[in-house]
């Protein structure tokens, strides 16, 4: 069987390539470890004591990082999802381990890359590798040694990447989804401002929103947003000299919250849409919450914690009582895409590297449990028909579990629709 999936050989920053070649490497996990990540023997917290053990790793930010709020869910939902799916046998005569590799690489490239080359001959799979950056640190390295890994983030470039394993539209057609969104529903008709991270997340979601800007006839402007909820009176500063109807915002959602916050306070009344990193529910309970819903939106890759699907049921039955995020929700949502490659390499014979990759650029779809159309997870074709172009709207809503709910249901707007996806929208020169 050929994967059809087309392989991105550029765009990475020249310190990205540094680290990757600079990079210890690891022993001699590359290539030749097939078996790596599988033990006949149960695993160490065994479902199924008769089953074998497959190790997947988590790369996260769990501590000192901008999306620490968010990734600690995404972890733990994560673990629940494999505990799940143990309880209901394994895969292929496996049970499936998260727990044992996990890895706080604290938003960092190089850290991240230091965490891979420590668990690389360990595990069969990354089932967390968080960041675009980051991710794109160690993909050289994924491949040398047959390892794919399951995305925390929605960079353009993984439609291109054999190795990645993503779910849900991506940062630049959720940019354009929520740009024609806020022309069609909120009168947007002059100028839309991209605010963002100076990286791949932050560049990715800003050419969507200029590309949205050009299909709509708006005037567009890009601010970097630095890292930092104290960092962040110039961005806030021109934002208020721009005088934009809109603001894309794709930083953490501490920085978003003082960026809303900080212009609402000085009287800007535009709309703000953003990139579904930016929300967390605790920013309910911060200074900016009356900001925030007066005037922002966020664009998601799907429905938030509360939505009524078998999967979000399936999902707060299995995590039990926490506090509702959509770290949660991502958590879950990102692993069935896993789940149907370990599935189908099992249907193939034998689980191993090399089967797991040629597994996961093969899906015809995916099962979501609702959560997502199955058609979603389609990664056969070229990206350009393949790739998985739809989001949510949602809006501030105190009553709501996570803090939002759904303004518009998935849906593709004009500007994604007609969009040529025949490169990533983004990459780091």
């Amino acid at each position: 069987m050929t994967i059809n999936r087309h392989v991105l050989r550029a765009g990475v920053g020249a310190a990205v390539v540094a680290l990757v070649l600079t990079g210890c490497r690891g022993g001699d996990g590359g290539g030749d470890g097939a078996a790596a990540g599988i033990s006949d023997d149960p695993c160490p917290n065994a479902v199924n004591e008769d089953n074998g053990c497959i190790y997947l790793g988590a790369i996260s930010d769990l501590t000192r990082g901008p999306f620490a709020p968010l990734a600690v869910p995404i972890t733990d939902a994560q673990k629940a999802f494999w505990q799940r799916v143990n309880e209901n046998g394994g895969v292929g005569g496996y049970d499936i381990d998260i727990e044992d590799n996990v890895a706080d690489a604290e938003y960092n490239p190089e850290l991240h890359n230091r965490r891979y080359q420590e668990m690389r001959n360990d595990i069969l799979a990354l089932g967390q590798t968080l960041g675009s950056s980051q991710t794109l640190a160690i993909l050289e390295d994924m491949k040398a040694d047959d390892v794919i890994g399951v995305p925390a983030s929605w960079n353009s470039a993984w439609e291109f990447e054999d190795q990645i394993l993503e779910a849900g539209a991506n940062y630049c057609f959720e940019a354009m989804n929520g740009v024609d969104w806020a022309v069609e529903n909120r009168g947007v008709g002059d100028k839309v401002v991209a605010v963002g991270y100076d990286n791949d997340y932050g560049g990715d979601a800003a050419a969507g929103v200029e590309a949205a800007a050009e299909a709509n006839g708006l005037e567009y402007v890009e601010i970097k947003a630095p890292p930092g909820q104290d960092q962040q009176a110039e961005t806030v500063a021109s934002i208020l000299r721009e005088e934009p109807d809109l603001v894309v915002v794709s930083t953490g959602p501490a920085e978003m919250a003082a960026i809303v916050g900080g212009t609402a306070a000085q009287g800007f009344e535009g709309q703000f849409v953003g990139s579904s990193p930016t929300w967390n529910p605790a920013l309910l309970q911060s200074a900016a919450a009356p900001a925030l819903e007066a005037l922002y939106a966020q664009a998601g890759p799907w429905g938030p914690f509360g939505t009524d699907t078998p999967g979000h049921e399936a999902m707060r039955e299995a995590i039990g009582d926490v506090t509702p995020s959509d770290g949660y929700t991502a958590g879950w949502v990102w692993s069935y895409g896993l789940l149907a490659a370990l599935e189908q390499a099992a249907e193939s014979g034998e689980i191993t590297r090399e089967s797991l990759v040629e597994a996961a650029g093969n899906l015809e779809e995916v099962d979501y449990e609702g959560m997502l159309p199955p058609e979603a997870g389609q990664t056969t074709g070229d990206p350009n028909e393949a790739a998985y172009r739809a989001s949510v709207i949602s809006t501030v809503d105190q009553d709501a579990p996570s803090g939002v709910s759904i303004e518009q249901d998935l849906t593709v707007g004009p500007t994604a629709e007609a969009y040529d996806f025949s490169a990533p929208c983004f990459s780091l020169q």
